[in-house]
């Protein structure tokens, strides 16, 4: 549907992209992922990735020549504590400096303390299987609240706890390649009571970063049973467990899924990523609506699509921002949109074939930075603070 009046967003809005410690700065040699790549896991090594953690300075002013005024980050839990209650100076040193150049350029920083990877000893110890998981979460939260906090504005303390139990102990795509429904929601519960003791150790504002898929039903009664299900567990369950310790609520939207005869199927109506995703932001609209319930602050923190021809990626954050307005005009207290990511990157078991960047990384040629025509029309966006018909 094209838009026939400029689309504002309220004042403050934070525009932003976002990238995860594992996926773009390389030789994370100290992690359980690192360590599993070295046994054959995964369709490819990250080696030195994106090398953000030597480019960091010009990424970053990559991100404010876009126009963006915020910036989602994440800490590598397995560089600051590479042995067990052993914490790395240099590596505390590396993140304020980061986290300093962000500040320097004025934009707002929005970091994830829990990006899917843990340190080798931690997973040797069980990992969230281990019902002591939270106490040694809670040692790495606050050491990052001490040494980090007076240079972040936002914290996101758990990215995605149902994709990581489910892609790492339900279908065992990731390590430990377990494949346990019991183990599966074991490892959820531990992630949610994580969060819910670190709480208390961080004075600014502080969430999870949620996946939040949509699911809809055919006409069929049970197909209509089993999406409404769904959309509880997947929406309800994991805000509901840690309500009342969330400053606000983060959102990670990338498409919707149709059940048809008990089984996934897609519409592709509005097109396809490379991923084979489905383009569909009534999801994102419908869920932002469902989430107005809670009366917390809303921030999309991933939102974004595969397109190595940058053909969709245009038209995909624009139906999605039309989406998110419309969400905010029915009085949804959404506050700041993050499209992932910054730049192409590992994108974790598939490699680095996916390509979700609103910068280009070109790996045969020293891993060049070229911005996309699409992140220009993003840029015009977070510049204005609207969208133009």
């Amino acid at each position: 549907m094209a838009i026939k009046k400029e689309l504002k967003f309220p004042k403050g809005f934070l525009w932003g992209s976002a990238v995860s410690a594992h996926q773009v700065e390389g030789n994370n040699v100290n992690s359980d992922w690192w360590e599993w790549e070295q046994k054959g896991g995964g369709k490819e090594h990250s080696g030195t990735a994106c090398n953000f953690y030597n480019r960091y300075e010009e990424d970053i002013k990559i991100v404010r020549d876009l126009n963006q005024n915020a910036f989602r980050l994440s800490l590598e839990w397995a560089r600051i504590e590479p042995g067990m209650g052993e914490f790395s100076k240099k590596e505390m040193e590396h993140y304020r400096e980061i986290l300093k150049s962000l500040k320097d350029k004025g934009i707002t920083t929005f970091v994830t303390i829990h990006h899917f990877t843990n340190p080798i000893w931690f997973a040797n110890l069980g990992g969230w299987e281990n019902c002591k998981s939270s106490k040694y979460f809670s040692r790495y939260v606050k050491y990052c609240a001490h040494h980090f906090e007076d240079l972040v504005d936002l914290w996101i303390t758990v990215n995605e706890p149902t994709v990581y139990a489910g892609q790492s102990y339900l279908l065992g795509l990731w390590p430990p390649q377990k494949k346990n429904f019991l183990r599966a929601c074991r490892v959820f519960l531990n992630m949610i009571e994580a969060y819910n003791k670190t709480s208390l150790s961080l004075k600014k504002p502080h969430g999870i970063a949620h996946n939040i898929p949509r699911f809809t039903g055919s006409k069929n009664p049970l197909d209509l049973l089993l999406a409404k299900s769904l959309n509880f567990i997947f929406l309800d369950i994991p805000i509901l467990l840690c309500l009342k310790k969330q400053d606000f609520i983060g959102v990670n939207y990338y498409s919707q899924f149709k059940i048809k005869n008990g089984k996934f199927s897609f519409d592709y109506l509005l097109g396809r990523t490379d991923m084979e995703w489905p383009i569909a932001p009534e999801g994102l609209y419908k869920i932002l609506l469902n989430l107005k319930k809670y009366k917390k602050p809303i921030y999309i923190t991933e939102n974004g699509c595969a397109d190595s021809q940058d053909k969709i990626r245009k038209f995909y954050i624009k139906e999605h921002l039309k989406a998110a307005h419309m969400a905010i005009e029915n009085g949804v207290d959404v506050r700041g949109y993050f499209y992932w990511s910054l730049i192409d990157n590992f994108e974790w078991h598939w490699g680095f074939k996916p390509r979700f960047g609103l910068v280009e990384i070109d790996r045969r040629n020293n891993l060049k930075r070229k911005i996309r025509k699409s992140a220009k029309c993003y840029s015009k966006v977070c510049e204005e603070n609207l969208m133009k018909p």
